[in-house]
């Protein structure tokens, strides 16, 4: 597995993430997709075996659940100084003040909350998960500079927001002289590459690197046009890539891939790893054999003329997922 550094920063992490939004069950929905210890342990495995050691999970993951097997799998499955381990912070995961958002007292509440479910004393990336527009951005940053200086994170970062509130937040770091953002994680794929006008140029000048979630549109880029999963049945986040405007894009992938004889996920992710403010795109498996196929995108050099056919359909459209 290739390593690369986070933006700037001295932390090195696999150049495939592994996004822990699969694992965890809800206790009310039994018979959702969300994946249990059991059924999620040989695609813990696949990860140690491939080096995948960067892994994602988030406060409001299945009520927690996430974080809970995700702790189990470290001490089961490796060590915990042999992973990069990340989880973010801000939706509402319980009532009352400290139960969501990015103020003080629900930053500092939900680190302790996090570490608990996750069996450990630091994360190694917190992030905040959306932008808080009605928390001062000072608050905020110095909250999670405290963090970082009571030794429950080593790093900080951000996700999915609009350019001028990330630059915002990291010059109100830069002015409070607190811990600034090493690491940005947003939508980024061929049927959403809005950040490409304004984030990614300032992520390259701030030294941030890019963290991309769904970097295979929730799985449209890796199969045939139409195909269903339980995941794409249940997961309403799914819906934003069934536009008909995002059907030629999936067919573009496919001709590629038939071309060269791969699996459609190799070339989709091979074209979200060729940005070089991309440091590495988290992968969401739910069956064994998803990871073996990201990695398997980094052997995959596009060429030009590979690039200009994936990129040709697509047409200008809203970013989503800022709220």
């Amino acid at each position: 597995m290739e390593r690369t550094r986070l933006g700037a920063s001295g932390l090195k992490v696999s150049r495939i993430a592994l996004g822990c939004m699969s694992f965890g069950r809800m206790p009310s929905e039994p018979d959702t997709w969300g994946l249990d210890d059991e059924a999620a342990e040989p695609l813990f495995r696949e990860a140690v075996e491939l080096g995948i050691d960067f892994w994602d999970t988030a406060n409001m993951y299945w009520a927690g659940s996430s974080e809970e097997i995700v702790g189990r799998a470290i001490r089961k499955y490796t060590r915990r100084e042999d992973v990069v381990l990340a989880t973010k912070v801000f939706f509402k995961v319980h009532e009352g003040p400290g139960g969501s958002g990015l103020s003080r007292k629900a930053v500092l509440e939900q680190i302790d909350a996090s570490l608990q479910r996750l069996g450990t004393d630091y994360v190694d990336l917190y992030q905040i998960h959306r932008f808080d527009p009605d928390t001062p951005v000072e608050e905020t940053m110095e909250a999670l500079h405290d963090v970082v200086k009571a030794g429950k994170a080593r790093y900080i970062g951000a996700s999915s927001m609009w350019a001028w509130q990330f630059a915002k937040m990291q010059h109100a770091a830069e002015l409070g002289g607190w811990t600034k953002f090493v690491s940005m994680q947003n939508q980024y794929n061929l049927m959403q590459r809005e950040e490409e006008r304004e984030m990614f140029g300032l992520l390259a000048d701030q030294g941030v690197g890019s963290i991309p979630w769904s970097p295979l549109a929730k799985g449209r880029l890796a199969r045939q046009w139409g195909t269903r999963t339980q995941r794409s049945a249940n997961d309403p986040m799914a819906a934003r890539y069934d536009g008909e405007g995002d059907r030629p894009i999936a067919e573009a992938v496919r001709r590629a891939a038939e071309a060269r004889g791969v699996p459609m996920a190799h070339i989709a992710l091979a074209w979200v790893l060729k940005n070089p403010v991309v440091a590495a795109p988290i992968v969401g498996p739910t069956r064994a054999g998803h990871l073996t196929d990201a990695a398997a995108a980094l052997d995959i050099d596009l060429t030009a003329e590979e690039i200009a056919a994936l990129e040709a359909p697509y047409t200008p459209r809203l970013p989503t997922a800022f709220s």
